[in-house]
């Protein structure tokens, strides 16, 4: 039987060597006895190792690699037996190790959860003492009882952070040490070194101190997130029992110290706020745009720089709704001022509109960062239906004669529906708070397309906007319809209640009821 001796240091390394020759010779796992450097001999006579790989080939996906050099860090004298089974049966059988239940992935990913908590644990609690020196560089040593083989894994996170000092961290299984830029690796000390103190470790038990809040003591909870086995090599701990034992003097202290009246301008102040008025919605449209600025109905306001409020005028008869503001938008506060904000003032101009208001269906820039961009993302049912409080503010103010939506989020915030857009572009349909709203593409969908595609959806948003601006002009008749027809009046066509909630209608539908609406 092979008996494979891992180091304490390079035992990932060590470990897939050995496990990439036996699983090229098809040795099974029962047939491989591992050990950790320094765990004695077998007692029984050990075959050595295959001198050259086997026939087989021997392959591992990147998740399975990373995930099996974690588990060998664990300290159960099994971790190096649990991969290599992991190892042979990724050669028969790949989408294993992905079952969350399979027994043997199952007990790998505790195994690897746990040394990823101690390495966690290692950069939260180990503390750096300085040492005496003449260089330039600052020499610093720490100590450290981690429980599982972590040094290697561990310790380039402080190379990182400390790149500027030279230290070393020592630990029963192995010693690091930095020096000028330079990350090594040794064997543990013999005993526990004896650290000077460090004359920081005062400055810093008082900071703890003077933080620690006693109302709020949950020793549970504390111990959870700082297990005990620490407490011997952390300097502020030791001041803990001591403030724990006066937590309860330091809690009766506070409510002795609190006043048992309130002074007397306190009535004063709860009588001036009894007879002031409750806050109401905005009265105005200005008054909309200023509480908007302070929005936070959602967490987009959270990246966003500023809320893009609608403009154009007041007064319009047509307002048009986009889905949200954009980059340039939210720098600059305006929307509609980007590369698909040109396109539609450029079709705009084409359709000879009068007086418009652009807004959009949600205020704020929802985006993902990528490098020094921020690349747009669309927003979800949640953030729309959030949004679409203020957007039914400036419908109320503007008030409308007609509505154009501009993409699926924008028809989705005035109808509530989410249908494809394919269906309904050109279309009017009914909006939830009763108007008539005509859905067309988005200008950046247009911005997206290519050629002929690119062409024809532009012309069918000019047509679109062209459309919407003889409906929102029109008094009581009737443009003529694409068969000829003459105009006629619109109380004399009008099919009832039904048919405007129907949300579709034929083309000289649409027209009366948007004429019929507006000349009543």
């Amino acid at each position: 039987m092979p008996r494979v001796a891992l180091p304490m240091l390079g035992a990932g390394a060590a470990w897939r060597a050995a496990a990439r020759r036996l699983a090229s010779h098809g040795i099974a796992a029962d047939q491989v006895s591992w050990a950790r450097d320094g765990a004695g001999a077998s007692l029984f006579d050990d075959d050595p190792l295959p001198d050259r790989d086997g026939p087989r080939p021997v392959i591992a996906s990147k998740p399975l690699i990373a995930l099996l050099e974690t588990v060998i860090c664990h300290d159960d004298p099994q971790a190096p037996s649990l991969a290599y089974q992991a190892l042979l049966r990724h050669q028969r059988d790949r989408r294993a190790i992905a079952n969350p239940a399979d027994a043997l992935t199952v007990r790998l990913q505790a195994l690897a959860k746990s040394v990823r908590r101690d390495i966690h644990k290692m950069h939260a609690f180990l503390r750096f003492r300085e040492l005496p020196g003449a260089g330039p560089r600052r020499r610093f040593a720490a100590w450290f009882e981690p429980s599982h083989l972590i040094v290697e894994r561990a310790t380039p996170f402080f190379a990182r952070r400390f790149g500027d000092m030279d230290w070393i961290i020592l630990t029963p299984q192995a010693t690091a040490r930095f020096e000028q830029g330079e990350l090594t690796f040794s064997p543990p000390p013999e005993t526990r070194p004896d650290l000077p103190e460090d004359a920081s470790e005062a400055l810093w038990g008082t900071y703890f101190q003077n933080t620690f809040n006693p109302a709020r003591v949950k020793i549970a909870a504390m111990k959870s997130e700082m297990p005990v086995k620490y407490w011997k090599n952390l300097p502020e701990t030791r001041l803990i029992p001591q403030m724990l034992a006066d937590a309860e003097g330091r809690v009766a202290a506070m409510r002795a110290a609190m006043p048992s009246q309130p002074p007397a301008h306190v009535g004063r102040i709860l009588d001036r706020l009894a007879r002031a008025p409750l806050p109401d919605q905005p009265q105005s449209l200005d008054e909309a745009a200023l509480a908007a600025r302070g929005c936070t109905r959602c967490s987009l306001c959270e990246a966003a720089t500023q809320v893009v409020w609608g403009e154009g005028d007041p007064n319009a008869a047509l307002m048009i709704v986009g889905e949200q503001p954009g980059d340039h938008e939210d720098l600059q506060g305006r929307p509609f001022v980007g590369p698909a904000g040109q396109l539609l003032r450029e079709e705009m101009a084409q359709a000879d509109l009068g007086p418009v208001w652009l807004t959009n269906a949600v205020k704020h820039f929802k985006f993902r960062p990528r490098g020094k961009l921020r690349v747009h993302q669309n927003p979800d049912r949640g953030e729309i239906e959030h949004c679409r409080w203020w957007l039914d503010l400036e419908r109320r103010f503007i008030a409308p004669r007609l509505t154009v939506a501009l993409g699926g989020s924008a028809a989705y915030a005035l109808t509530g529906r989410a249908d494809r857009l394919t269906e309904r572009r050109g279309r009017i349909e009914r909006t939830l708070d009763g108007g008539d709203v005509l859905v067309s593409w988005h200008p950046s969908y247009i911005l997206r397309l290519d050629g002929l595609a690119s062409q024809a959806a532009r012309q069918q948003l000019r047509d679109d906007l062209a459309l919407a601006g003889r409906l929102a002009a029109q008094g009581g008749t009737l443009p003529p319809s694409p068969d000829g027809d003459p105009p006629r009046d619109i109380c004399t066509k009008m099919k009832g209640p039904a048919l405007a909630a129907s949300g579709r209608h034929s083309y000289r539908e649409r027209h009366e009821i948007s004429g019929f609406r507006h000349t009543n």
